[in-house]
C-alpha cells in the first residue's frame, strides 16, 4: 500500500513526496493532466463537486497500486468518500504545521500562487484550516509536526515509519 501525504496547502506534501520517491504521485499535477486544465479553471467551469468526483476516482486508482508515495491535494478530506477510502490505507501521514507558519509560507511562495490563498482573506483561510484539521487527524495513521524540521528530516521520519 502507498504512503499517503496529507495536509493543508503549503504543508510541504509535494516537496516531501519528491524527496521520498522521484516517481511519486502528485494528485494535483495528475489531475491537471487528466482534466486538461488547471484545477482553478476546472473549479470555475464545472464546480467543486465535479472536481471532487475526479479526485475520488484518481484516489481509488492510486490506492490499488502496491506502493509508492502519493501527495494529495489539501482539500481531499472534504469529501466523506475520500475519508473512507483513506481509512482503508495503512500509511496516511499528516504533515501538520500551525496556521501562522502555513500562512507565512504561502505568502512567501511567489512561484506557486494558489487560487484559494489569493481569493480568500486570512480569516477565511483560518476558518478552512480549522475545519479541515480534524478531518486530517481522523484519517491519519501518523502525524508529523513539521514546524521545526527541514524537508530532509521530515522525509527521514517517514522512511522510518
Amino acid at each position: 500500500m502507498p504512503k499517503i501525504l496529507l495536509g493543508f496547502m503549503g504543508a510541504g506534501k509535494t516537496t516531501i513526496g519528491r524527496l521520498l520517491d522521484p516517481n511519486f504521485h502528485d494528485m494535483d499535477a495528475e489531475l491537471v493532466l487528466e482534466l486538461g486544465m488547471p484545477v482553478s479553471q476546472y473549479f470555475a467551469s464545472y464546480g467543486e463537486e465535479n472536481f471532487r468526483s475526479q479526485e475520488t476516482a484518481l484516489l481509488k486508482r492510486l490506492l490499488h497500486e502496491k506502493g509508492g508515495v502519493i501527495s494529495t491535494g489539501g482539500g481531499l478530506v472534504m469529501r466523506q468518500e475520500n475519508l473512507e477510502l483513506l481509512k482503508t490505507n495503512p500509511s496516511n501521514i499528516f504533515l501538520k504545521l500551525d496556521f501562522e507558519a502555513l500562512y507565512q509560507r504561502l505568502q512567501a511562495d511567489k512561484t506557486h500562487q494558489r487560487p484559494l490563498f489569493l481569493n480568500q482573506s486570512k480569516n477565511e483561510l483560518k476558518a478552512l484550516y480549522d475545519y479541515r484539521l480534524p478531518l486530517y487527524e481522523s484519517c491519519a495513521t501518523h502525524t508529523i509536526e513539521t514546524g521545526n524540521l527541514t524537508p530532509e528530516e521530515i522525509a527521514e521520519k517517514i522512511r522510518c515509519l
